[in-house]
C-alpha cells in the first residue's frame, strides 16, 4: 500500500481531471477500481498457487508451460520490464522533485536541475535498499506510518473544508455519453490504474513472505479496497478546495504541487510546508517499496537462464539480489530525465499486453492444462472477473491511440514487444532452448 499510495494521487489528480476537462473525470477512480479488483482476483489466485520471487514472471513462466511457451512469455516480461519498471520508479522521483519546487522556489525555473534532482533521488533509494530484507521491513513500517498520517490529514482537512459548489462545477455536456466521453474516461483510467499499481507487489517477494497461500490473496484484495477509498477521498478533497481550472494549467503551482497549494489555501504557508515535507517522505516510501520489488525481477530471470547470469547472484552477507538492484536503480535514474505525463502513459501501454493480459490468459491456460496444480485461493464467480479484467485492459490499452500523438505510445508498446520476440529467438538459438531444442515434458 505504501507503493500504491505514495505520491501518486498528489501528482496525478491534475492529469486525471485534465483527461475529461472537469471533475467528472473522478469517475475514472471507480472504473479503475473495478478493473483493479477484477485483476486482483486473478493475481490472488496465481500468487497463492505459484509463489516465488519474480511475481508475474513466475506466473507467465509456469502457467504457459515453463518448457515451451512459458519461456517466451517469461522472457518477454523480463524484457518489457526494462521498458516499464524504471519508468514507474522514475514517476515517483519526478513527483518528488515537483514538490521540491514548492520549498525551493527557483528550482521550477531550471528544468535540467529538476531532472538531475529526480535522478539523484533514484540513487539515494537504491543505496537505502542495499541491505537485508529484515532491515528493509523495519524501515518500511516507519515509512508506512508516515503515509497514513499524511493521507489522513489531507482527507480530514478536505472533508471539513469542502466546497460542494466547487467540487461539482461540471462543464457543459460533462456527462454526454459520446465518443469523447469514452476516450476521455479511458485515458483517465490509465492514470488511475497507475495509482493502483502495486497491489501485486507482494508477489515479487513470494519466496520471502510467510504463508504465501494466505498472505498474498489478503495483501492483494485488502490493499485494493483500502487504496480505492483513500485515493478517491484525496482526489475529492483536492477538487473541493482548489479550482480544477487552476490545477490543470501546465506549470502552475497547483499543477506541480497540488497538495501544497491545497494546504496553503486552508491553513497558510506553514501547513503547506509541513505537508510538502510529509508528501516527500511518503513518496520516498513508495519509490522505496517499488524498487524493492522490481529489483527481484532481473534476478529471477537470470536464475532461470533467461537474462544475463551476472544478475542472478545474491549478496554474500545480506542475501539480497544486489546486482539486480543496481541495474534497476541506474535505469530509474536515467528514466527520471523524461516528462511525467509521457512516462505514466508509456509505462502503462508498455506493460498491459504482456503483463496484465498475459497473466489473465495464463490463468485460463493453467486451469485448463495443469489440473494437478493446487489452487489454495480461487477467485469468486470464476470466470467473470478474469473476463472483465481482460476486456478492461484492452479498453485501457487502446484509449491513447485516439488522442493526438497517441500513436507514439502504441509504437512504443509494439516495438518493444517485437524486439523482445526477436531477442528471445536469438537467445534460444544461442542456448539451444525451445523452440530450437525439443520440448521436454513439463
Amino acid at each position: 500500500m505504501s507503493n500504491m499510495i505514495g505520491i501518486g494521487p498528489f501528482i496525478t489528480v491534475p492529469i486525471i481531471v485534465a483527461s475529461m476537462s472537469g471533475p467528472q473525470a473522478l469517475l475514472a477512480w471507480f472504473a479503475g477500481a473495478i478493473l483493479a479488483i477484477a485483476d486482483g482476483l486473478v493475481i490472488a489466485e496465481l500468487g497463492a498457487a505459484l509463489p516465488g520471487s519474480g511475481g508475474t514472471y513466475v506466473f507467465l513462466r509456469d502457467s504457459f508451460n515453463r518448457e515451451s511457451w512459458g519461456k517466451l512469455m517469461a522472457w518477454l516480461f523480463a524484457w518489457e520490464f526494462l521498458f516499464f519498471g524504471p519508468l514507474e520508479i522514475a514517476s515517483g522521483t519526478i513527483g518528488m522533485t515537483q514538490y521540491l519546487t514548492y520549498l525551493w522556489k527557483g528550482l521550477a525555473h531550471h528544468p535540467w536541475g529538476m531532472k538531475l534532482a529526480a535522478s539523484g533521488i533514484a540513487f539515494i533509494v537504491m543505496i537505502s535498499l542495499y541491505r537485508k530484507i529484515h532491515d528493509v521491513a523495519r524501515l518500511m513500517l516507519i515509512l508506512w506510518i508516515t503515509t497514513l498520517v499524511t493521507t489522513g490529514w489531507v482527507i480530514v482537512t478536505g472533508l471539513v473544508h469542502m466546497n460542494g459548489h466547487m467540487a461539482f462545477s461540471f462543464p457543459p455536456g460533462a456527462f454526454h455519453l459520446n465518443w469523447a466521453f469514452l476516450i476521455g474516461l479511458g485515458n483517465g483510467t490509465i492514470v488511475v490504474i497507475y495509482n493502483y499499481l502495486g497491489y501485486y507487489q507482494v508477489c515479487y517477494l513470494g519466496d520471502e513472505v510467510k504463508r504465501p497461500e494466505r498472505t498474498i490473496p489478503y495483501a492483494v484484495i485488502i490493499s485494493i479496497l483500502a487504496v480505492t477509498a483513500i485515493d478517491f477521498l484525496l482526489s475529492f478533497s483536492f477538487v473541493s478546495v482548489v479550482p480544477w481550472q487552476v490545477m490543470i494549467q501546465p506549470g502552475s503551482p497547483a499543477n506541480l504541487a497540488l497538495g501544497s497549494v491545497f494546504m496553503q489555501v486552508i491553513y497558510g504557508h506553514w501547513a503547506a510546508v509541513l505537508l510538502t515535507a510529509m508528501i516527500l517522505f511518503t513518496a520516498f516510501a513508495s519509490v522505496f517499496a517499488l524498487m524493492l520489488g522490481y529489483s527481484r525481477i532481473p534476478y529471477a530471470a537470470a536464475r532461470d537462464g533467461l537474462f544475463f547470469a551476472w544478475f542472478g547472484v545474491l549478496h554474500a552477507k545480506g542475501e539480497f539480489p544486489h546486482r539486480s538492484l543496481v541495474l534497476v536503480g541506474v535505469l530509474a535514474a536515467i528514466a527520471s530525465f523524461f516528462n511525467l505525463g509521457d512516462i505514466i502513459t508509456g509505462l502503462m501501454v508498455a506493460r498491459i499486453l504482456v503483463q496484465f493480459v498475459g497473466h489473465t490468459i495464463g490463468l485460463f491456460v493453467l486451469r485448463r492444462t495443469q489440473p494437478q496444480v493446487k489452487l489454495p485461493f480461487k477467485m469468486w464467480l470464476y470466470p467473470l472477473p478474469a473476463i472483465l479484467a481482460l476486456v478492461g485492459w484492452l479498453y485501457v490499452f487502446a484509449s491513447p491511440a485516439f488522442e493526438p500523438g497517441g500513436w507514439r505510445f502504441m509504437a512504443y508498446a509494439f516495438t518493444t514487444i517485437c524486439a523482445g520476440i526477436a531477442g528471445y529467438f536469438v537467445l534460444a538459438r544461442k542456448k539451444h532452448i525451445w523452440p530450437i531444442a525439443p520440448t521436454r515434458r513439463a
